[in-house]
């Protein structure tokens, strides 16, 4: 088929308040988790959790973390989307228009297509920058471009980017941002992913697989090949083997669970007192969910695990860098999107 005009890549993270300041947050968590992908119970419950509850609560507690993050370029995650974006556009040339959106908050998805289309592309790829596809992160991104698309009478031929949770470039530059540490030197590595709740994770199973049997996200297949517990398994022994790790020199966790119910296991925090309690001193620790490093490394890892593991009788909790706007991980993106 004959392409008229520029390829389009739309580029889709998370997002980020515009500002680290109560207000800014309120309007971040509240979008954010009035998604009915992210909290995923009744219309109604949803709005009275979130707008009578979490909103307002913890907008203040978040609006203090998200100054400790802040820098001179503003909120880390869109700095460095912006870089690989800007990257992109350089690398890709003049056939290609490459736009940055947030699935929350700005750049919006629909501003983002908006300034494609004005582009007078003939097709649209789209990167959602999550390694692992859960229904709460990439499915909400599809959801959303599909809406704003809908909405359109001439809708462009739409490729979507579901997951890249082995992809070799990926893997080999987290894989050498943790060899500038000395490896040896540690007592045990976390491999610390996002959490989910266990509820999404069955909601996402047509198979009747999810958490049937023990062990039942260590291998991927067909029927388990969109279990984000799965993928983040795959990743993990795809860094063991490039690393040459050890059995037993390391853990698969997940962090960052909100409420009550049951997440996937085992927790991070977990992890953290059973290796204090045999006595460990040092941790390394990847978060490879995240191809840019944000509060949930720089300050949940960095800072609140370092304090929780100190007060367990730990030493040092150190982060390997995410791939952020290192010019390898830009060339990768090129090259996936093409």
């Amino acid at each position: 088929m004959t392409q008229h005009g520029k390829k389009g890549i739309l580029l889709v993270n998370l997002g980020t308040p515009d500002a680290p300041t109560r207000s800014a947050v309120y309007r971040y968590l509240k979008q954010f988790l009035l998604d009915r992908r992210v909290i995923d119970i009744s219309w109604l419950g949803r709005q009275l959790l979130v707008r009578g509850i979490i909103a307002p609560f913890r907008s203040g507690k978040s609006a203090k973390l998200y100054q400790k993050l802040w820098t001179v370029n503003g909120s880390p995650l869109k700095y460095y989307g912006n870089r690989v974006a800007d990257g992109l556009k350089t690398l890709l040339g003049e056939g290609y228009a490459v736009e940055l959106a947030m699935r929350y908050q700005s750049p919006s998805i629909a501003s983002a297509i908006e300034k494609l289309l004005q582009q007078q592309v003939s097709d649209i790829v789209v990167l959602p920058m999550f390694p692992q596809y859960a229904s709460a992160s990439t499915g909400s991104v599809y959801e959303e471009v599909m809406r704003v698309l809908s909405e359109r009478n001439a809708i462009p031929p739409v490729r979507f980017i579901n997951s890249f949770y082995d992809y070799e470039p990926m893997i080999e530059i987290f894989a050498d941002n943790a060899r500038k540490f000395d490896l040896a030197s540690y007592d045990h590595i976390l491999f610390s992913y996002h959490g989910l709740p266990q509820r999404q994770m069955r909601k996402a199973d047509d198979f009747n697989h999810c958490l049937q049997k023990e062990n039942c996200c260590q291998s991927i297949g067909p029927v388990n090949q969109f279990c984000y517990s799965a993928q983040c398994h795959a990743t993990t022994r795809a860094l063991v083997a490039k690393l040459n790790l050890p059995p037993g020199s390391y853990t698969t966790s997940f962090q960052s669970r909100l409420g009550r119910d049951p997440w996937v296991q085992p927790y991070t925090s977990t992890i953290l007192e059973e290796q204090a309690h045999k006595g460990a001193k040092r941790l390394l620790v990847f978060s490879p969910a995240f191809v840019a490093d944000c509060l949930e490394t720089i300050v949940e890892i960095s800072d609140e695990y370092q304090e929780e593991f100190e007060k367990m009788g730990g030493e040092k909790v150190d982060l390997v860098p995410s791939l952020n706007d290192d010019p390898r991980w830009i060339q990768a993106v090129a090259d996936l999107v093409r």
